[in-house]
């Protein structure tokens, strides 16, 4: 009996957090180990349905780059990256929608509908919605000590974002599973960062919070301890400091420009625990860091 009651507590800590977020969105990045191991992938879609039965209205934002460069591999085609993301040219382009808007994207609606969802997969060419410019990145050049513009070919930058599709799908009922891939000026499929993308599209959407699901804590200090609760403030003083650094710097900004644009709080998770999501939103300590204003 002690442990059902045990469980009733559990399930009571959860209320005040279920009354809060009821009827709101939240826009979920969802990638790195949580995307490979089946566990993980199986508690992740639990996570999910039970967000939507709770009525919250989840909005998935997937990657899927290691899956995109076994892929690669497999076909003999040799990959480029420059600060982490990949120079994508012609031959790779068909591969990345393939594996992005095909493989990737149709097994995780495929779990979520296993575990009672309705889960409609879609790209940002889908509806109009991602609009995107072909992306040029700056780099210093150790030769000649100046900037030196870099193509990285068909990766993309937002530059609109048209919510219609999401918003019709809300209105039905469905849970939006989105591929991280946008239309350029001349209809080409450009590939884009899924957290810019997640970010993007919970500023469109004014989403009650934007997480991000990584292979890390969450943002950590100098001497390695997890810190809860960030303002824009100490992230600014913590970036200066070079504390924030290499792959979590962009998430970071991410989440800095998302609050900025009406969001009122950003998460960057550890997607390696089981049910990451329903511990982050649903337990006063959480598991990651909160970014807010």
């Amino acid at each position: 009996m002690k442990k059902r009651i045990q469980k009733a507590e559990t399930l009571l800590e959860a209320l005040p957090f279920i009354k809060s977020f009821y009827g709101k969105t939240v826009v979920i990045k969802y990638g790195g180990s949580a995307m490979v191991s089946e566990p993980l992938k199986e508690s992740f879609a639990q996570d999910i349905v039970m967000l939507k039965y709770t009525g919250i209205n989840p909005v998935i934002v997937h990657g899927g780059g290691p899956q995109i460069g076994k892929t690669l591999d497999a076909l003999g085609i040799k990959s480029e990256f420059v600060d982490g993301q990949r120079i994508t040219n012609k031959d790779m382009i068909d591969v990345v929608e393939m594996v992005l808007g095909g493989k990737v994207n149709k097994e995780i609606v495929s779990l979520i509908s296993r575990h009672g969802g309705n889960a409609v997969g879609i790209s940002g060419k889908d509806g109009d919605l991602i609009n995107a410019k072909k992306h040029k990145r700056v780099k210093q050049s150790p030769e000649t000590d100046r900037p030196e513009i870099i193509d990285m070919g068909l990766v993309g930058e937002i530059t609109k974002v048209n919510p219609k599709i999401l918003n019709v799908l809300d209105q039905n009922d469905f849970i939006p599973v989105i591929a991280p891939t946008g239309k350029g000026a001349e209809g080409e499929t450009l590939n884009i960062n899924a957290d810019f993308v997640a970010a993007a599209i919970a500023s469109a959407l004014q989403a009650e919070k934007l997480v991000l699901m990584t292979d890390t804590e969450g943002v950590q200090r100098k001497n390695g301890d997890l810190i809860s609760e960030l303002t824009r403030l100490e992230a600014n003083k913590l970036i200066k400091s070079r504390v924030i650094r290499d792959g979590m710097l962009p998430k970071v900004t991410c989440c800095l420009d998302t609050l900025g644009s009406g969001v009122h709080k950003t998460h960057i998770i550890d997607g390696r625990i089981k049910h990451a999501l329903l511990l982050e939103l649903f337990t006063e300590e959480g598991i990651g860091t909160q970014l807010v204003l």
